[in-house]
């Protein structure tokens, strides 16, 4: 007969355990301590085992025989009911110990071997900061779709559009690099694509007027600051690369005799080394920079540490205290100032001129063909744009191309 609450209850011990019955090779052993434990005896590849459910009342009645008859369907479809707890047990062990943060920290790691830029290291790590006290904890494998939701979530409350947009690139990456190492079975941020609020694309304030630019130039001749502040601010618009590759450039990285600046990949957005011809004039400015920083790794060093370069905001601090606000111009504007200046002159291939910005074409096949990277047109075409600069901050005249109907032809 199969074992009652009253029964096990008023079971007392004994000197030595002893064996209460249920049914189905179910029972219950009642040690001589008070403690009862439900065992359940089976024979698996004619090897007499043993299987224990845990304790009464922790474990009650119902639930021993629901474990009971799991196991029994477990021998039915030839499995070994202990083996198979084994495992279960392995798996949950390794589950709780590969939460989101252990392996988002081995992922960081590795990436920092691959040797990303520092400045993307910081931002990958600032962003999983903020995922970290929700879903840090939890195993990765166990995550769902709309706690990771939920995160993102709280970063789209505070405005952070693009924030959350990259947080869930970031989580994506982790969940894949978890998918390659066997811990998780699908990417669930991948999933959160159209869940989000699409940011407004906010392209960086630039000028591009011929005149207006002339101005601008005229205006940073007159600058004021710091030295090295007014040699990068003279520099950005001659070489018009992001602020960040200028004010990490390094004196190494310079070849006066052949004038060109050569960034290695790791220090590029796209991660693709880039070659910038170097102009007379951008030369002699190097000249008079080399008199004050040439000693030391930089071409701009931080004015607290020349081990150091110079903060990402100087220039872009600068632009301000001319009097340019933000909606008006700032240190990444050059470059669209640049882009659009010489596409205008129609002199200069658009491929030649997107190479120069380090712009990495998407079509692959493109990419194949211009490998030759039109060498000898941009060594021209930066040392065309040099003088260009100073007619324009000369307050030289500027002859536009008259087009279409009111152009008038000449014989």
């Amino acid at each position: 007969m199969s074992l009652t609450h009253i029964q096990i209850s008023n079971a007392k011990p004994k000197e030595k355990a002893y064996k209460l019955a249920d049914a189905d090779a179910l029972y219950l052993v009642v040690r001589p301590s008070g403690a009862k434990v439900w065992r359940m005896n089976y024979r698996y590849l004619d090897r007499q085992k043993t299987l224990y459910f845990g304790s009464w009342p922790d474990v009650g009645i119902a639930s021993a025989r629901e474990l009971r008859d799991e196991a029994r369907k477990k021998l039915i479809a030839g499995l070994d009911p202990a083996a198979e707890k084994k495992v279960a047990r392995i798996t949950q062990k390794i589950a709780q110990d590969n939460t989101f943060k252990a392996i988002a920290e081995e992922w960081l790691v590795k990436i920092e071997r691959e040797e990303r830029a520092p400045v993307t290291l910081r931002k990958v790590r600032w962003l999983l900061d903020i995922a970290e006290p929700m879903i840090g904890s939890r195993p990765i494998s166990k995550l769902t779709a709309q706690e990771i939701l939920a995160v993102l979530r709280k970063v789209e409350a505070n405005g952070r559009y693009e924030s959350a947009r990259r947080m869930r690139s970031v989580i994506s990456r982790v969940f894949r690099y978890a998918i390659a190492t066997a811990r998780a079975d699908r990417d669930l941020a991948a999933d959160l694509r159209g869940a989000l609020i699409t940011p407004k694309v906010k392209h960086h304030a630039a000028i591009t007027a011929p005149k207006d630019v002339g101005a601008l130039l005229r205006a940073i001749d007159g600058y004021t600051g710091h030295e090295l502040t007014a040699v990068a601010l003279r520099l950005t618009p001659h070489l018009f690369v992001r602020p960040g590759e200028l004010r990490q450039a390094e004196w190494a990285e310079i070849d006066y005799d052949d004038a060109v600046w050569s960034i290695p990949a790791e220090k590029m957005k796209m991660r693709r080394s880039l070659c910038v011809p170097l102009s007379r004039q951008v030369l002699a400015m190097l000249e008079e920079l080399r008199a004050l920083t040439g000693h030391g790794k930089y071409l701009f060093p931080s004015f607290r540490t020349p081990r150091r370069c110079m903060s990402e905001n100087t220039v872009s601090a600068a632009l301000r205290r001319l009097g340019y606000s933000r909606e008006e111009m700032t240190a990444h504007g050059f470059r669209a100032t640049a882009a659009t200046l010489l596409n205008q002159m129609g002199m200069w291939h658009p491929d030649a001129i997107e190479r120069q910005l380090a712009h990495l074409d998407a079509n692959a096949t493109r990419r194949v063909y211009t490998r030759g990277e039109y060498w000898d047109e941009r060594v021209r075409m930066m040392q065309h744009w040099s003088d260009y600069l100073d007619e324009l901050r000369d307050g030289a005249q500027i002859l536009r191309p008259a087009f279409g109907k009111s152009a008038t032809s000449t014989a």
